[in-house]
């Protein structure tokens, strides 16, 4: 299990937040379980001459860590061997310091050159505010401590999944991902008002909307990216689209050139599941050059659209005709970034069901699966 740790750095001696930062035992920062009392033998004065934290700063956040500094007075610096850091997500604002025992976000780190880098996956998750206040501590002869005042409370928001973290993803539904199945078009399915709007209200297109916030809570294009959900899994027995949807009964189908050719980028978005056997991969299909193409680009993995475990274009050699082919043993979830024009397929109701308890709107991950998470915050 990974443990909060510090990085090394180099900085400016000039100033009191930088310096060459030390590498640390297991010893040296660990979860705190004590109440933030006194010493019983240190008295008030003892206390008051240990400096508090003042002009906190927060810096190099990621999904799963952040270095932090403060100036302090030189006034009894000498005595401090610890510092103290109360970390709380932000609903907990009323929290009591060092109560919580069963939220291991107290912690304690001997004192070294600052900044110092807090890491930890299983008390830092990404996307989370958090708020931080720091004491500084002196540990008396009987092992308990002498401390100053809090500091102010700072908040700080952690980031998404970097593209390091999503690899990682795409690397675990690789494995999972099954034998590929011939397919021809894609799929969406939406009740009758739905398709009425577009006719009616939006010059009879489809047009994208933002991402809600299903699977990965690091996911860095959820509540961001703005497109339209696709499917294109078939039926193991019939290789067409299933006729039971949990969206709607009323289903848009478009040959799957119209999305998917080879002026089309094709990103790996997320890998989860929702508490059942059941696996999904968000894959991102954006034309060449688009918007949606430039803010994948940033931040997704790109995957070659003739050589991938998910979602395959190829030109046949027969007629040099385009033949496409998904994953078996995951569902895909396809965002296409651009407006779609009714005209281009056709909408049809199926003769299936509506399964409202497949749908993935909104879905949390399971945070226990191991077959979908990785060792960062769920």
């Amino acid at each position: 299990m990974e443990v909060p740790g510090f990085a090394h750095n180099l900085g400016s001696p000039l100033s009191p937040c930088e310096g060459m930062i030390k590498d640390l035992s297991l010893d040296s920062i660990q979860l705190c379980e004590r109440d933030g009392s006194n010493s019983q033998d240190g008295s008030l004065s003892e206390m008051e001459q240990l400096p508090v934290p003042q002009n906190i700063k927060i810096s190099n956040i990621t999904c799963d860590s952040f270095k932090i500094c403060w100036e302090m007075e030189a006034r009894g610096k000498e005595r401090i061997t610890h510092y103290f850091i109360d970390l709380n997500k932000k609903e907990n604002k009323n929290s009591n310091k060092f109560k919580h025992k069963d939220v291991p976000t107290k912690l304690v780190a001997k004192a070294v050159p600052l900044p110092m880098t807090v890491r930890g996956h299983w008390f830092l998750s990404p996307r989370t505010e958090y708020t931080v206040a720091v004491q500084t501590a002196s540990k008396q002869n009987d092992g308990d401590y002498a401390v100053s005042e809090w500091s102010e409370i700072i908040e700080f928001c952690t980031a998404d999944y970097s593209t390091v973290h999503l690899n990682q993803l795409l690397e675990k539904a690789e494995v999972i991902a099954g034998r590929m199945l011939p397919f021809s078009v894609f799929y969406r399915n939406q009740n009758k008002e739905y398709f009425d709007h577009a006719r009616e209200e939006q010059e009879n297109r489809m047009l994208p909307s933002v991402k809600d916030n299903s699977g990965s809570h690091g996911s860095p294009i959820s509540g961001k990216l703005e497109g339209l959900f696709f499917s294109c899994n078939t039926e193991f027995n019939t290789g067409k689209p299933p006729q039971d949807s949990p969206y709607g009964r009323h289903r848009f189908e478009v040959q799957a050139d119209a999305l998917f050719n080879p002026e089309t980028s094709l990103y790996f978005g997320d890998f989860y599941c929702m508490y059942t056997a059941y696996h999904y991969v968000i894959l991102v299909l954006a034309p060449k050059g688009s918007r949606g193409d430039e803010f994948c680009k940033q931040r997704l993995p790109a995957l070659d659209i003739t050589d991938n475990r998910f979602l395959t274009c190829k030109q046949r050699d027969a007629d040099g005709g385009l033949e496409f082919h998904h994953a078996q043993d995951v569902i895909l979830e396809v965002i296409y970034t651009e407006p779609v024009d009714l005209a281009v397929g056709t909408v049809a109701e199926i003769s299936g069901h509506q399964l409202m308890s497949l749908s993935t709107v909104n879905a949390k991950k399971d945070p226990s699966c191991k077959t979908c998470n990785i060792s960062v915050g769920r």
